[in-house]
């Protein structure tokens, strides 16, 4: 299948889903898929070759498998190879399904033969792994952790002493990427899973950091979720507990990271209740911690520091209706140390921000911008497409092509 036929065939789908009334979420579920798949399919950039998901698809959408597809011959064809390719976090899911190292508790012949994994390789493969989380390639990411999470699990099982602790650590970074990937992805479910691992994981390491951590991931499962009470319970907890340890003393750097970000993803959930007090207090709260950090740092891939606090306070703004202080503070940032991801979600908040005061020029340029940095991560994100959709109704008849296409590649033409 060509690049042309690829995106004919995604062109057809859309139109068959839409005539269905259908959305991208619904057809995903009845197909057993992501959201994101489906609209990477729409969007013709993956292919569909197998023939029993073509059935599938083309039952789900009611029509008949050659007007989906009408390069099929009449006859029955032979269905081609799946291909070798992994696309979005759909492999990812299936990692964390069912038992991580079944192999290691009912072991093979066959691997009584295996050599023992080096450390300082896995390490080099899970820094690679957070990489691509933070710049939102979710399709690569899914590649590389479906050889490394496997061997972490069974290198886990495998080890003594200093090298099991060190291997326990690299899981627990492991699932914490994975778990923030799913919540960019509105996965929600897995994210929830992937946490929980990464929190049993630190704490088999003796890391209470790492699991303080690894619950900050848990509370952001949650807010997807739309479970605000179990975000705030368990991100409060934790400060709570955390802020008790260091009743006597001044947090360090690193508990200094976990601090200010709890006080973030609290921020967060106040927002999201419309609790804007509350909201602004752990806003400040987190500058007050940050302030006495002095710099952005990446202690258990965080990024916390000054410029991160003030992205979350630009998100904060918007969730509450203040589009003007968001404004005032997002334009004034300098994010170009930060990561790709962290940097498109500043662009997609002023987006949003700009569209709440009908600036519609300021607003593409921010969405267009936020795509651009991490396109994969733009079109699975509940709000900003949600800003893309109601840009599009504000522009009306005036809507410039680009804005037009935008729309389409992030499904929000609804």
């Amino acid at each position: 299948m060509t690049d042309d036929q690829q995106r004919a065939f995604g062109r057809r789908v859309k139109e068959f889903r839409k005539a269905a009334g259908l959305d991208q979420q619904d057809l995903a579920a009845r197909l057993g898929k992501s959201a994101s798949w489906v609209s990477q399919v729409e969007r013709g950039l993956i292919p569909v070759r197998k023939l029993d998901i073509l059935r599938d698809l083309a039952n789900q959408l009611g029509v008949a498998l050659h007007k989906l597809e009408p390069s099929l011959p009449t006859s029955e064809p032979q269905e081609p190879p799946e291909p070798t390719s992994i696309n979005d976090l759909d492999g990812a899911r299936l990692l964390i399904s069912g038992h991580p190292a079944l192999d290691v508790l009912l072991p093979s012949g066959a691997q009584s033969d295996e050599q023992p994994v080096s450390v300082a390789n896995l390490a080099r493969r899970v820094d690679t792994a957070w990489d691509l989380a933070h710049r939102s390639e979710f399709a690569q990411l899914t590649t590389e952790l479906q050889t490394l999470v496997p061997a972490l699990e069974r290198a886990v099982r495998t080890s003594d002493g200093g090298d099991r602790v060190a291997t326990l650590r690299l899981l627990a970074r492991t699932y914490q990427a994975l778990s923030a990937s799913f919540v960019r992805q509105d996965e929600a479910d897995a994210a929830w899973i992937a946490a929980d691992r990464a929190i049993g994981a630190a704490e088999a390491s003796g890391q209470p950091l790492e699991v303080c951590a690894g619950i900050f991931r848990l509370a952001h499962a949650f807010v997807r979720l739309k479970h605000l009470d179990q975000a705030e319970h368990a991100a409060l907890s934790a400060l709570q507990t955390l802020r008790n340890h260091l009743a006597d003393r001044s947090p360090s750097p690193e508990e200094g990271s976990i601090l200010g970000s709890l006080h973030l993803v609290l921020a967060l959930v106040h927002s999201r209740a419309g609790r804007r007090t509350d909201a602004k207090a752990d806003i400040e709260a987190a500058r007050r911690v940050a302030q006495a950090m002095g710099a952005d740092r990446n202690d258990f891939d965080l990024e916390f520091g000054p410029t991160n606090v003030e992205i979350q306070a630009v998100a904060t703004n918007v969730e509450l209706g203040d589009a003007g202080e968001a404004i005032d503070i997002g334009e004034a940032l300098d994010t170009s140390a930060l990561s790709p991801e962290r940097q498109a979600r500043l662009l997609m908040d002023l987006g949003r921000a700009y569209v709440q005061r009908r600036q519609t020029g300021e607003a593409q340029d921010c969405l267009l911008r936020a795509e651009e940095l991490a396109p994969e991560m733009l079109r699975s994100h509940t709000a900003a497409r949600a800003a893309i959709r109601e840009l599009v109704l504000i522009s009306g008849e005036s809507a410039s092509a680009e804005l037009l296409e935008l729309a389409e590649r992030a499904d929000a033409d609804d």
